[in-house]
């Protein structure tokens, strides 16, 4: 039985010298949870399987314990044959959204109690009088303050009374509240307060959770770094929750294998870190897909893509270059308009860059009052489900138009688990959208169709304009059960001349856990101008980041292959925001000031087209992360060569295609699909956990690396560069 990730890595390194048979020893599961379904993927003996079933929202945990058990149990075996498990979810994202936190209360200094209401002077709608703003999850009734202050230097201007803090406890136990966010002024530069703060009040409120700035986001801007604790604090009992929850199951059912989460930047985590800081899971399931989008773009020899991530619930768009994809330090739950930046609730954590929408699978289509068509955010999610789910749904999905239109093959759905009646899914749209408009449930599935790639390709352009970058350029990577549905559609939209579709695209997210390596950031706020750096207090600093760092990595990897990377963020004096530059250092170990700045000019003409030699350049923030790839368990596959040859259908399809019409289109298996084939549509290409559909004027081959490529005859070449 291997217990633990340092005994995990050694049969991974066995494995390298004693050849392919050793590989059969490693075994790895990972699970998403999704807003519909829930991914589930194993490696074992060296064989990779793979599901979906349906959230199980009451308890999320019983979904992933049911599919991993299910597909071990057809190879044979259980819990106590895995060696790692690996988890991303979207509980921590839905319990803010849906306002499902715990009863949470902020401690801030005398001053300070109304800052996560009144926010920032920005605003993401100017001449709106009527702007609607998300409500703070902490109301002003459960809002206290101390009279403390701590300096922007860390100097301590007013002491903690900590008689005060005493009287506190009782007014928070009085309160019943479960959770509580300490963010302190200036607390970044001096954690002193907070921390006495702490302990003071743990020792009254027994069982109640802590969530401090100086830990959660120990970063200057008052609003963002107390939005972030405050977020944390109110997701962290139910995450707590969750997570002890699934662990103890696990155990029960034999399992002793660690477990890491999949966190927002594209890493993963120790449980432990989750379960403290679990507002860094808030986008681990679309982390994941993207991971899995940047390893097909390498793979494929592709600089510049757009990964496509369409689930049952929300759509994600990213870009990715030269095998990266775009990543921030800011993050918005929960915004009230979906297309526009500050309309939410700002979160200052390690992000994979991506915009998402509401349009999903499940989302939900109607008529407004003003006759028009709309789709999503709403979502009928996994229970009721879409209408032709046949459980109670009878609101028309984006599902319900697909398989109207004939882009699935009821055979496969959701890995064959799933009957879908083509006659609810026919009523929910004549019922809802037909009527209304006058059309056919087949025009209406199409008008569903067509709002929903609408809506994909506006969020696209608008997120490319946003970071200057030309989609036209471009290759598409499709993944998610509803994306290979809508992809060609898509790409006709946005002028891209190829998309792809990777191996087991129907749980790419899950599969992208696998790729994801071990990390943990540390960020801390010291104020200083470049040429002015106190060079032995910042490297004093870098260096307690890096064992805070690594203090989070290498348990779990056994003190092995823990890579570190520094960097600081740097502006000009005046300016309102930053840019990350990597960190210099000279052979002594010291900070490379010249270097630095050098760097930070490069980095700014980059993004702005030009720099300013001679304005003077300030550091604000400095961060490191520590990071350890896992071991490739599975030999990645050689090229197979192009074969040729000629493929049957299993069976056929009535495809409206998008010009309305309808033609009895061929369904062809994935797995006799080989190099060489190539098919022209309409036709749909069927597997256990999507459906890719390949409409007139598309084309789809297999590549040597076995995903599916579909070309655009309408755009014969790309742009030059």
């Amino acid at each position: 039985m291997i217990d633990n990730y340092e005994q995990f890595l050694q049969i991974c390194k066995t494995s390298a010298t004693a050849g392919a048979a050793m590989i059969s020893r490693v075994n790895r599961a990972s699970a998403d949870i999704g807003g519909t379904f829930t991914d589930v993927v194993i490696e074992v003996g060296g064989i990779r399987a793979s599901t979906k079933v349906l959230t199980t929202h009451q308890a999320p945990e019983r979904a992933v314990i049911d599919g991993v058990h299910g597909l071990l149990q057809k190879q044979g075996m259980d819990f106590n044959d895995l060696h790692l498990f690996l988890h991303g979810t979207t509980l921590a994202t839905n319990a803010i959204i849906e306002r499902r936190g715990a009863r949470t209360a902020l401690v801030t200094t005398t001053g300070f109690r109304d800052t996560i209401e009144i926010g920032s002077e920005s605003r993401h709608d100017q001449y709106d009088i009527f702007i609607k703003k998300p409500p703070p999850l902490v109301g002003r009734g459960l809002r206290f303050t101390l009279d403390e202050r701590v300096a922007a230097d860390g100097f301590p201007l007013l002491p903690l009374e900590e008689a005060q803090v005493e009287n506190l406890a009782g007014e928070l136990k009085a309160a019943g509240v479960e959770s509580i966010a300490i963010s302190l002024i200036h607390a970044y530069a001096n954690p002193s307060h907070e921390l006495r703060v702490r302990e003071i009040l743990s020792a009254r409120l027994p069982g109640v959770y802590f969530s401090l700035s100086c830990e959660t986001c120990p970063e200057v801007r008052e609003y963002e770094r107390t939005s972030t604790t405050v977020a944390n604090a109110y997701i962290r009992p139910i995450m707590a929750s969750y997570l002890g929850r699934l662990n103890a199951e696990l155990l029960e059912r034999g399992m002793a294998a660690p477990i890491l989460l999949m966190t927002s930047g594209g890493g993963l985590t120790t449980v432990e870190q989750a379960a403290s800081y679990p507002i860094r899971l808030v986008e681990s399931g679309p982390a994941g897909g993207a991971i899995l989008a940047a390893k097909i773009a390498r793979e494929c020899a592709l600089d510049e893509i757009v990964s496509f991530d369409m689930g049952g619930t929300t759509a994600k768009i990213c870009l990715i270059d030269r095998g990266q994809p775009l990543k921030s330090r800011s993050f918005e739950v929960d915004r009230t308009e979906r297309f526009l930046r500050g309309s939410g609730l700002p979160v200052r954590i390690p992000v994979i860059e991506m915009v998402e929408i509401g349009a999903g699978g499940g989302s939900i289509a109607q008529v407004d009052l003003l006759g028009r068509l709309t789709v999503g955010p709403e979502s009928a999610s996994s229970d009721p489900g879409p209408a032709c789910y046949g459980f109670g749904g009878s609101k028309p999905t984006v599902t319900d138009g697909d398989f109207v239109l004939g882009r699935i093959d009821t055979r496969k759905f959701a890995d064959g688990q799933m009957t879908l009646r083509r006659d609810l899914a026919e009523r929910a749209l004549s019922d809802h959208v037909g009527e209304k408009l006058s059309l056919t449930p087949v025009q209406a599935a199409a008008a569903v169709t067509a709002i929903v790639e609408e809506n994909m390709s506006n969020a696209s352009r608008v997120h490319a304009a946003e970071h200057g970058k030309d989609l036209r350029r471009r290759a598409m990577i499709a993944f998610g059960g509803a994306a290979p549905m809508h992809a060609a559609q898509l790409a006709r939209k946005l002028s891209l001349r190829k998309v792809i579709v990777p191996k087991g695209a129907g749980v790419g997210s899950a599969i992208g856990f696998l790729e994801a390596p071990l990390a943990y950031e540390v960020v801390r706020s010291r104020h200083s101008r470049l040429d002015a750096v106190n060079k032995p207090v910042i490297r004093e600093l870098i260096d307690a980041m890096q064992a805070e760092a690594k203090a989070v990595v290498s348990p779990a990897t056994g003190g092995h292959h823990v890579t570190v990377r520094s960097s600081a963020f740097l502006r000009y004096v005046g300016q309102g925001h930053e840019l990350e530059v990597d960190l210099p250092m000279t052979p002594s170990g010291d900070i490379d000031a010249d270097g630095l700045k050098d760097a930070f000019g490069r980095r700014y003409a980059e993004v702005f087209g030009r720099f300013l030699p001679d304005h003077e350049v300030e550091i604000l923030t400095w961060a490191v992360t520590a990071s350890a790839a896992q071991p490739a368990l599975l030999a990645d596959a050689a090229p197979v060569e192009k074969t040729g040859g000629r493929i049957e259908p299993s069976g056929a399809t009535r495809f409206t295609d998008v010009d309305g019409s309808t033609t009895e289109a061929p369904v062809y298996e994935r797995t006799d699909l080989a190099p060489g084939i190539v098919l022209a549509g309409p036709l749909v290409v069927t597997e256990r956990e999507t459906n890719t559909a390949v409409p007139r004027g598309f084309t789809v081959e297999c590549n040597e690396f076995g995903h599916l490529v579909l070309n655009n005859l309408a755009v014969q070449t790309p742009l030059p560069a």
